[in-house]
């Protein structure tokens, strides 16, 4: 199933369920909500939220290069999309749906 975060301030980001819940617990969302909206009100927190989760996420992703020969690693597979490329697009809609003063809605 796909998530779809819709703002009149930009594109539609399209996320496979199982990473929009992800993004939505980071940004304080009750994931199990098939639909809702970041008013303009709470963006900035929300804009916040992303940015500290992108910033854990390179900070592990650091840590695992330093520790690339532990077999006890978890290795993603060639290709994988780490969280922070699944992140950024939802960050640059929330960021520019501020600056147009826009809510930013999802759903099915």
């Amino acid at each position: 199933m796909l998530i779809i975060f819709k703002s009149p301030a930009d594109g539609d980001v399209i996320m496979f369920e199982k990473n929009a819940k992800e993004m939505l617990r980071i940004l304080g969302k009750d994931p199990t909500e098939p639909k809702g909206i970041f008013t303009v009100e709470q963006l900035p927190a929300a804009i916040d939220a992303v940015k500290a989760a992108i910033a854990a996420d390179k900070v592990r992703q650091a840590e695992r290069s330093l520790d690339e020969d532990d077999p006890d690693q978890d290795v993603k597979p060639e290709g994988a999309v780490s969280f922070f490329q699944r992140a950024v697009p939802l960050l640059e809609m929330l960021e520019r749906a501020l600056k147009d003063r826009e809510p930013v809605t999802w759903g099915a």
